[in-house]
Formats: structure tokens, sequence, C-alpha cells
């Protein structure tokens, strides 16, 4: 694995722990796919670092159990946009 690479799969990592950030939100501040982020976490940091990967899987799990509360309240909020605008059909 080239150099640049490694040290992108650390500080990706490094930025989902210390933020309690999702996939997508790691993906927008890197400005990379959201593939690419699941790969470097899931595939690459075991390779690199495989106790930053454990830790980083710790995080990623809380997320995703806690995803349709977010995608719940996201729609929530939609909606009572829509609404205070008059935009709602």
């Amino acid at each position: 694995m080239k150099g640049y690479i490694e040290e992108r799969v650390i500080n990706i990592a490094n930025y989902i722990i210390e933020n309690n950030a999702t996939v997508r939100q790691t993906a927008k501040k890197y400005g990379i796919s959201k593939s690419t982020v699941h790969k470097d976490v899931t595939e690459r940091l075991m390779q690199v670092n495989p106790s930053l990967a454990h830790e980083v899987r710790k995080v990623l799990d809380v997320n995703k159990s806690e995803r349709h509360i977010r995608g719940g309240l996201a729609t929530k909020d939609k909606y009572l946009r829509e609404k205070y605008h008059g935009q709602h059909n």
C-alpha cells in the first residue's frame, strides 16, 4: 500500500473516532466517496493498524444502530420546513 493511502486511512480513522463521525460525514470532509471511506476503514485499516480498526468499528456500529433514528428525524425536519414555508403539496 502506498504511503499516502496509509496516511489517509489513519487520518480518516482518527477523524471518525474523535468526532463520532458517520461514513457520509467523513466522505464529505475528505472529499472522497463513501465507498472509499468504507474500504479504508474496513479493509485497509486492518492491514495498517488492527487496534485502530477495532476502535473505528465500534463507532461505525453505533452509528449504524442509530441510523434509523437520524433518518426519521431528518424526514420530520423536512416536513416541518415544508409546512412552515408553505411548500407542502
